[in-house]
């Protein structure tokens, strides 16, 4: 049976969809609702080595794009973050789940005092420096033959 050719508008989907880390199962359900076409097909396995290499280069620089533009990514974001989580606290609530409402303004305060970041404030009060802290030491003395 011969294989439908793809356009080149299908063709760019594709390759845009994997790119962006989107499973080969996840891009075929889309090409399938978008354009109906049924397809199956990964550019990063050895079916995908007779590419031509217009379509590995825009793989290549879709792939560096999405890996270096995190901007376009809502959900990486604090404020879509934060506002997902109070839609889902007041569906929990309505639904008296009271235990997964608990949970999700857990989770709210954690993401607004910085728990999912790796950024610490290492400063003291009023942004002075902190203290030195200040650990015993024992000072001895060596007798003056020892000295170098």
């Amino acid at each position: 049976m011969a294989k439908a050719k793809l356009s080149d508008e299908v063709k760019t989907y594709i390759m845009q969809a994997l790119a962006c880390f989107d499973s080969p199962s996840v891009v075929a359900a889309a090409v399938k609702k978008e354009f109906g076409v049924d397809v199956s097909h990964d550019p990063n396995k050895k079916a995908a080595s007779g590419l031509a290499p217009k379509w590995k280069a825009l793989f290549g620089e879709t792939r560096k794009t999405f890996l270096e533009d995190t901007a376009t990514i809502a959900i990486s974001h604090r404020a879509v973050r934060l506002r997902a989580l109070q839609r889902m606290a007041e569906k929990a609530e309505i639904q008296s789940n009271m235990v997964l409402a608990a949970s999700l303004l857990k989770q709210a305060a954690e993401e607004v005092g910085n728990a999912y970041t790796n950024r610490r404030e290492l400063t003291g009060k009023d942004g002075k420096d902190l203290p030195v802290p200040v650990s015993p030491v024992t000072i001895f003395q060596l007798p003056d033959n020892d000295r170098s």
